[in-house]
């Protein structure tokens, strides 16, 4: 059985897809019959260099197939620039249906070693941006009744990484924010969810291969490209997910996942009240097999991709 996406004729942004997960997103809207705004600064990974060059090869591979896409160079981190991203599509393609919100740049460095500028501009890209670009968004889907967004959280914030305090941060930030949008604008028909994508290409060059195990690992991890998280963002910007808002999924290889959430999972109860002693003494020990292990993205996730 075949489902009608329903996609035909949309409009979508999708932020920081000048490559990477971002250009593969929009290349399978494209492909759906969306028009896309390819937008993207043309800077690398770490916040580098700045060019159109990124955004007008995606728009390139988008319209040789024939479909309709065009560039915004505006920048997601500041309000006003974020404006303009919508200015352009609203004034080019007459309507918004659907926000991917992907731009983002790492500035890895352990907690204790960060400087507050590796904090500030990892936190306007990603959280910010993802606020900014939303927010301008919202006064079209309200009116129109209708509309999409997907954002990009990460493992890194919803279970925990090293050298990532800024990145992990925002990342666990944009999962609130997504949920908040979901219930501030379920009213209007808008929906929002969030993936936590897995693409490992940058991870290989530093796992080991000298074994013929371990050379067929890498050879698994390899498959773990960007486009693995594509089919799953468009299914989130459709009208087959119509019903799903503020969830949280992961598209990894072959692998789906969807995340529970934060809820309390124990409790216990002084008629009294508590003194620290009291819970030193009779909540701690109470709670101690309930309380999450302090560990990394790579602890849960401790198989390789099928």
């Amino acid at each position: 059985m075949n489902i009608d996406l329903g996609l035909k004729d949309k409009v979508a942004v999708v932020t920081g897809a000048g490559g990477g997960i971002g250009r593969e997103i929009a290349l399978a809207l494209a492909k759906e019959g969306v028009s896309v705004v390819v937008n993207d600064i043309g800077v690398s990974l770490t916040g580098e260099g700045g060019s159109e060059s990124p955004a007008q090869e995606t728009v390139g591979l988008i319209t040789q197939k024939g479909g309709r896409a065009i560039i915004s160079n505006d920048s997601v981190s500041s309000w006003n620039s974020a404006k303009l991203i919508i200015k352009k599509t609203l004034d080019t393609y007459g309507r918004l249906d659907i926000v991917i919100n992907n731009a983002g740049i790492l500035r890895d460095t352990i907690f204790h070693k960060m400087e507050p500028s590796d904090w500030n501009d990892v936190i306007s890209v990603h959280l910010n941006g993802s606020f900014y670009v939303s927010r301008a968004a919202a006064p079209y889907f309200r009116e129109q009744n209708s509309g999409s967004y997907v954002h990009m959280t990460s493992t890194s914030g919803l279970i925990g990484n090293f050298g990532q305090a800024n990145y992990s941060a925002a990342k666990l930030g944009i999962a609130g924010l997504s949920k908040s949008i979901s219930l501030d604008m379920s009213r209007f028909n808008v929906r929002s969810n969030c993936i936590a994508p897995f693409a490992w290409s940058r991870m290989t060059n530093s796992i080991p291969s000298n074994t013929e195990a371990e050379k067929e690992r890498v050879e698994r991890l390899k498959k773990m490209t960007p486009e693995t998280n594509a089919p799953l963002a468009v299914f989130l910007a459709s009208e087959a997910a119509k019903n799903v808002s503020g969830q949280i999924f992961s598209a990894r290889l072959n692998e789906l996942f969807i995340y529970n959430q934060n809820r309390p999972v124990k409790s216990v109860h002084s008629e009294s009240g508590w003194t620290p002693q009291q819970i030193a003494e009779r909540a701690l020990p109470s709670f101690k097999n309930s309380m999450t292990p302090n560990e990394r993205s790579g602890d849960v996730f401790s198989w390789d991709p099928i």
